[in-house]
């Protein structure tokens, strides 16, 4: 589950890290009201899943009641990398001299947690890692003993950070491990760490993403779960039980099995098609699972057809085929066209219950992509 930023600022607030005053707004008297009560200047700042949002004019600084307003109007209802904005996040505007990243994550190449500073806070922090990793100081952690103070001081030295806010960073690390670990947390960071003129540290941005699967654990952060859901595709995801990532290409994909997801998601771009989402209904599916997938991705405008790609292990290729039936009879016409190929368990039953009149079946995966690419509008290989 992930958090939105002002979720995530209020649980880095409750454990102590420093954030600016701010306060959520959904309507442009909401933000002129939110920034009077703050104090100009203030951010005006997108609540979306995305990042890039200050490239993609999702943040916008405000210094009087005009400005606010215009920023508010602008980001409020703007498509952001295919997500409609409906809150922002009304904040005190923070005069840094410097910006830091600082978080923690899983290496699961060392199968450790990893506390990690760099210097080059306040951009991409995947960009540094892929175009400079020696920019990014790590420390990996014995989850038995959790992370030791020294590791923290040399994260941040190592990092190069100036001595008289390394103290106050090295803290910022280790309350983000405190509650990487207390949250069953995937990631915490923040970026950027601010540091102003008066050398104080401030928490300008806040990440944090929960495992679905500890949610049990954590009652507080599963209140917040229905909040956090982007938008009514997420929301219906959540319903369903199904992990969707949304994507921004076109072709619709569907899979039993994260492998054949992902094998699909490469052939559809080797194709010359862009994936639109990731969707694994597991494996074992049943008819009324396989309906629900058809009808998320359906439900996912930036779609235009759909790959079915099924290999039948226990997932039984006739009770998919009933489920696809299940599903496209509910519409006179189908609102995206469907290709599907089906292998493996009760295979050629499937293909006989199939609803061929209503869409292709291919026999092979990669003639059902290439079908599925020229139906979105791509040009196949």
């Amino acid at each position: 589950m992930r958090l939105h930023e002002y979720q995530a600022k209020e649980v880095f607030a409750e454990a102590g890290l420093p954030t600016p005053d701010a306060e959520l707004a959904e309507s442009t008297d909401e933000v002129l009201a939110a920034a009077e009560s703050i104090g100009y200047p203030v951010a005006v700042k997108a609540q979306v899943h995305v990042g890039g949002r200050g490239k993609a004019g999702g943040i916008e600084l405000a210094e009087s009641d005009d400005e606010a307003r215009e920023a508010a109007d602008s980001i409020l209802g703007m498509d952001l990398k295919g997500y409609t904005v409906d809150r922002v996040l009304v904040e005190a505007a923070v005069d840094f001299v410097d910006e830091l990243y600082v978080g923690v994550t899983m290496d699961r190449g060392e199968g450790k947690p990893v506390a990690m500073v760099s210097s080059e806070g306040g951009v991409n922090i995947e960009e540094v890692a892929e175009e400079s990793p020696e920019a990014i100081a790590r420390e990996h952690v014995d989850p038995a003993f959790g992370l030791h103070p020294y590791q923290a001081r040399r994260a941040v030295y190592d990092a190069g950070v100036e001595d008289d806010v390394a103290s106050d960073v090295a803290g910022v690390l280790s309350t983000l491990y405190d509650l990487w670990e207390d949250s069953d947390a995937e990631d915490t960071e923040v970026n950027p760490v601010m540091v102003t003129s008066d050398r104080e540290v401030i928490c300008a941005d806040a990440v944090m993403n929960i495992d679905d699967d500890a949610l049990f654990r954590h009652p507080d952060l599963a209140e917040m779960e229905e909040a956090a859901a982007e938008d009514d595709l997420e929301a219906k995801a959540n319903e369903y039980g199904f992990d969707y990532v949304r994507l921004e290409g076109n072709v619709g994909i569907i899979g039993n099995g994260a492998g054949l997801v992902m094998t699909t998601l490469d052939l559809v771009d080797y194709y010359g098609g862009a994936p639109a989402n990731f969707l694994d209904i597991g494996g074992g599916a049943k008819a009324e699972r396989v309906a629900n997938a058809l009808d998320m991705v359906f439900s996912d405008e930036n779609v235009d057809s759909v790959v079915f790609n099924i290999f039948g292990g226990i997932t039984r290729g006739d009770e998919v085929a009933q489920g696809i039936n299940d599903a496209i009879a509910q519409f006179d016409e189908l609102p995206k066209p469907i290709v599907v190929r089906l292998a493996g368990t009760n295979a050629e039953e499937g293909m006989e219950i199939l609803n061929t009149d209503a869409l292709d079946v291919e026999e092979t995966l990669e003639g059902a992509v290439q079908k599925a690419v020229e139906h979105a509008g791509g040009e196949s290989r």
